[in-house]
């Protein structure tokens, strides 16, 4: 009976396929479309993939292809997603005082990337309930300069759509064709949809201690500096590397992009910058617009491949390989180079298995987005700068697109929909759903043989 048990390792990515298909069905439905017809099923699976995988990517323009209640499917697809299936249906079995058995816990515990199951519907209680204030927070201050603009009632849809899109860094709107183009000198528009892309970005966990930190100080009375010193290891990494990428990747464009005409060139020094810093929170893993992307400058592309690559921080809705993860991988190199024994990041040593794991993740990403390039570049007439740009964005579920997106054959469109599918789940995670994870403790250990390597 357990032999044929589904593990949270096969049922999460099915569980992504389950709602992408089911999505793909009611998309495809006349009463989903603005004009009342059919749409292809090709079109309407990109679309619940790039919803339910919080990419962005899209085929054809959703504020006018679809109608209102195409826009709740795919505005209810983002945020399932964004959350992940296991946390949405553990929500609904709380609210519904649904009993959790431990095989639920443990299912709720791999779905959230936790170590431990200790005190998780406590936190997932927490996840709903900040969640929640987050995303209402973003309407109001979108509603602030959509209301004036589409009405009260347009204006607050859209706004609680963009603020959940932003949280969720899917990217999708619905204001019109050109993402948020024409909002890149409203500093309101950019601000929220910055505060957002990090918030959703930066990870449950951190949140949760900076709170607790935060409050904890105040009734001690501790300053901003002993704040901050009490913070656990993880949260101070993950702090340390996005506002690092995100402070550099702001000062590169605004230099890179200073004088071109065809992005921020044209604007003043305020939007340039801002707009720079825009560009910078956008690429990890969001996927909206203040300028064309095409119009970027070679070596700009080139940054965008390393920011998208990179993505959001774990337990949070980005994608991407993750900041904590590409550190440790890289501290790995260094730690070889340096002949230590141990990774000590904040005095705190890091497990080999985590070591391990980062250094997996990162190559199997970077191998898969390689693979699927070469494939796309081959049955598609796009150029590698922008067959590489569509993937890694697709990969690490960005949605950022240099112009290439809708003009991809049918097979170019399927690779996408591959990349995307994988870059929410992981491919590691499909290796092991197709393989399943064998322990090998207990058996014999083999002789050393002698390799030679470098």
């Amino acid at each position: 009976m357990n032999k044929h048990k589904i593990s949270s390792v096969q049922l999460i990515p099915l569980s992504f396929l389950v709602a992408i298909l089911l999505g793909a069905l009611l998309l495809m439905l006349p009463i989903a479309s603005a004009s009342g017809q059919w749409t292809n099923p090709l079109t309407a699976l990109f679309t619940a993939t790039t919803s339910a995988c919080v990419t962005g990517l899209v085929v054809v323009d959703t504020y006018s292809y679809f109608s209102l209640l195409g826009h709740i499917i795919i505005l209810c697809l983002i945020q399932v997603g964004g959350l992940g299936i296991i946390t949405v249906i553990s929500m609904i079995m709380l609210i519904t005082q649904k009993k959790f058995s431990l095989g639920d816990r443990k299912m709720l515990q791999d779905s959230l990337n936790l170590n431990t199951d200790v005190g998780i519907l406590r936190l997932l209680i927490r996840i709903f309930k900040d969640v929640l204030k987050v995303e209402l927070t973003g309407t109001v201050l979108y509603a602030i300069s959509f209301i004036p603009e589409f009405g009260v009632g347009r204006g607050l849809w859209y706004s609680f759509f963009t603020s959940i899109s932003a949280f969720c860094n899917a990217g999708i709107d619905i204001i019109g064709p050109r993402s948020l183009m024409d909002y890149h000198s409203n500093p309101l528009i950019l601000a929220t949809t910055i505060l957002l892309i990090v918030m959703g970005g930066l990870g449950y966990v951190v949140w949760f201690d900076i709170s607790e930190k935060i409050r904890y100080g105040i009734r001690h009375r501790f300053t901003p500096r002993q704040v901050v010193t009490r913070f656990n290891e993880h949260t101070k990494l993950v702090l340390s590397v996005t506002f690092a990428l995100i402070a550099s990747g702001a000062v590169f464009f605004f230099c890179a992009e200073y004088s071109n005409p065809g992005t921020i060139g044209l604007m003043s020094l305020p939007h340039k910058m801002i707009n720079s810093l825009f560009e910078s929170v956008t690429l990890r893993t969001a996927g909206f617009s203040s300028f064309p992307q095409e119009n970027m400058t070679d070596i700009s592309c080139v940054m965008s491949y390393f920011l998208m690559f990179i993505g959001g921080s774990p337990i949070g809705t980005a994608g991407g390989v993750k900041t904590v993860t590409i550190f440790l991988a890289f501290l790995n190199v260094f730690t070889y180079i340096r002949g230590d024994d141990q990774c000590i990041v904040f005095h705190r040593r890091v497990t080999e298995e985590n070591m391990r794991k980062a250094t997996a993740v990162v190559s199997v990403a970077a191998f898969t987005i390689v693979v699927l390039t070469l494939v796309l570049i081959t049955t598609n007439p796009i150029s590698v700068q922008d067959g590489l740009y569509e993937v890694i964005s697709a990969s690490a579920t960005v949605g950022l697109s240099r112009g290439w997106t809708g003009n991809l054959n049918n097979i170019g469109r399927i690779i996408i929909i591959i990349a995307m599918y994988l870059g929410r789940i992981g491919p590691i995670s499909l290796a092991i759903f197709f393989a399943g994870r064998k322990h090998h403790e207990g058996k014999c250990k083999f002789a050393e043989g002698d390799f030679f390597v470098g």
